[in-house]
């Protein structure tokens, strides 16, 4: 009798341990987001967080700023053109003897090949500015006869991209338009992952070194649901639209409706400058005195005053209101 006790104890005693030891394996690939990405299940998969600072420079930002959104947008600002671009190079006057390779691919050194009429540096400069250096290196070339205009066109930009990281589902970078939102840049990488956040979205735009940083938030569900364009702004050439990946408070919380960008408010306000540096690569040196082919780079340009900071929530209390009249001297008494 007592060993089929012990043996009904013990068998209590694994099932038990079993059952425990299968709460705790469902506790923590609960807790870990199990994933499946590319046939491969994995208890510690990537996650893709965002920083601290980053988070608290998207809170102090101003969604109402002025800048260029859906409805909104604006021809971008003139292309500085930048190795691995291609442009095409045609004489307008077909009398002339001058002959240019047409099809120019601006090299690693920043400069194009025009045969016996030299090799200028073109990197950094516009369209415009070319056509003039072009000009310029066919009159030197031929100082006894007319140089012809050449017409300079960009065919191939190379590095006008954009960057959608993070939690979508093909991460990379892809060629700039100039016409695409934040909603067109996702929608372009496949859209968002299954473990995407959609209250972690930030766009971030690059700023020299030492300067404010932009970081502008994105609020997913009000441009996808609401249609609402304060966000969705319009994307320049390199920007960077990160997103973060679902956290477990975020999906134990599934009954808060709201994002912490879109209702936040600003402890720190700060201000950043909307528009950061242009030209990408030092111009030239064409005064007189110094040593061709050395570059010299270009003064920095003034930056846009600082972003104003409302808070949105004061907005409507901005306008004090009069003060009320005295009382009358009986209700006084």
């Amino acid at each position: 009798m007592g060993a089929v006790m012990k043996s009904r104890v013990g068998r209590l005693a694994a099932r038990t341990a079993w059952l425990r030891l299968c709460v705790l394996s469902t506790v923590l690939w609960a807790a870990s987001g199990c994933s499946a990405t590319g046939g491969s299940l994995t208890l510690c998969p990537k996650e893709d967080k965002l920083l601290r600072s980053a988070e608290q420079v998207a809170l102090c930002t101003n969604r109402y700023a002025g800048l260029p959104r859906e409805l909104q947008k604006v021809p971008l600002e003139a292309y500085y053109v930048q190795p691995g671009d291609v442009l095409l190079l045609e004489v307008t006057d077909l009398d002339t003897d001058v002959r240019l390779p047409i099809d120019q691919t601006v090299m690693p050194d920043g400069t194009i090949d025009l045969a016996e009429y030299g090799r200028p540096v073109v990197a950094g400069l516009t369209i415009d500015e070319i056509e003039e250096l072009v000009h310029a290196s066919i009159e030197n070339a031929l100082p006894d006869a007319e140089a012809p205009q050449v017409n300079v066109r960009l065919t191939v930009a190379e590095s006008a991209v954009f960057y959608v990281l993070g939690e979508v589902n093909a991460p990379g970078a892809y060629p700039l338009i100039g016409r695409e939102t934040v909603l067109d840049a996702l929608m372009t990488a496949g859209g968002l992952s299954d473990r995407a956040s959609e209250c972690g979205i930030i766009l971030s735009r690059p700023t020299p070194q030492g300067s404010c940083r932009i970081v502008l938030p994105v609020c997913y569900p009000q441009i996808v649901q609401l249609g609402d364009a304060t966000t969705n702004y319009q994307i320049q050439p390199g920007d960077r639209i990160f997103v973060s990946t679902r956290s477990m408070c975020e999906q134990l919380m599934f009954w808060q409706d709201g994002c912490k960008f879109c209702s936040g408010e600003c402890a720190q306000p700060c201000g950043s400058p909307l528009t950061p540096a242009r030209r990408p690569f030092a111009l030239p040196i064409t005064e007189p005195g110094e040593r061709p082919g050395e570059l010299r780079v270009p003064a920095a340009e003034p930056s846009a005053p600082p972003a104003t900071i409302l808070n949105l929530r004061e907005t409507a209390t901005l306008e004090e209101p009069e003060p009320a009249p005295p009382a009358p001297e009986r209700l006084r008494r």
